[in-house]
């Protein structure tokens, strides 16, 4: 099973997002990742939505989100030719004793402390997904309260995909 990375450019009209969602689950495709938000012109917004299956069904889902009247344009996001970012929240349980050793793992990953209190710190963490991986393994000695994490997110690399609406 292959996974997919998309960047879609769509309307920002109320209703995108569910006719997006909807398309999956009437096809009973599932979405691994998806983020939104507006673009640097408001009128659009990218999403970016991660889907897994063999080649054909990954041909379906581009070409039939190609057919939505708000979709205005669609980039499959491979590797070496993109950036793509995740970003996690960690709420670890750690005590005085431990606080040093959870800080030397956020610091190897250069992960920021956005929070600490008696009992826990908040850990923000910013890479790709083998960087957030790597993290998280190493926190597995450690009580993790709560995890946030947002989704892929990227961009192709290069000005030579730039379109102008």
């Amino acid at each position: 099973m292959e996974q997919r990375v998309l960047s879609i450019l769509v309307d920002n009209t109320s209703g995108v997002l569910s006719r997006v969602a909807g398309l999956f689950s009437r096809r009973a495709y599932n979405i691994d990742s998806l983020t939104v938000g507006v673009t640097a012109d408001p009128k659009y917004s990218r999403m970016t939505v991660v889907c897994s299956g063999d080649e054909l069904i990954l041909q379906q889902i581009t070409n039939q989100l190609a057919k939505l009247v708000d979709v205005r344009d669609i980039k499959v996001l491979t590797p070496g030719n993109c950036v793509t970012r995740e970003l996690i929240l960690v709420k670890v349980l750690c005590d005085e004793e431990r606080r040093a050793n959870v800080i030397s793992v956020a610091n190897i990953f250069r992960a920021k402390i956005i929070d600490v209190a008696k009992e826990s710190m908040i850990i923000e963490l910013t890479g790709e997904i083998n960087k957030i991986e790597a993290f998280l393994e190493l926190l597995e000695g450690y009580e993790i309260a709560e995890l946030a994490r947002t989704g892929i997110t990227g961009l192709s690399r290069g000005s030579h995909d730039v379109r102008y609406l």
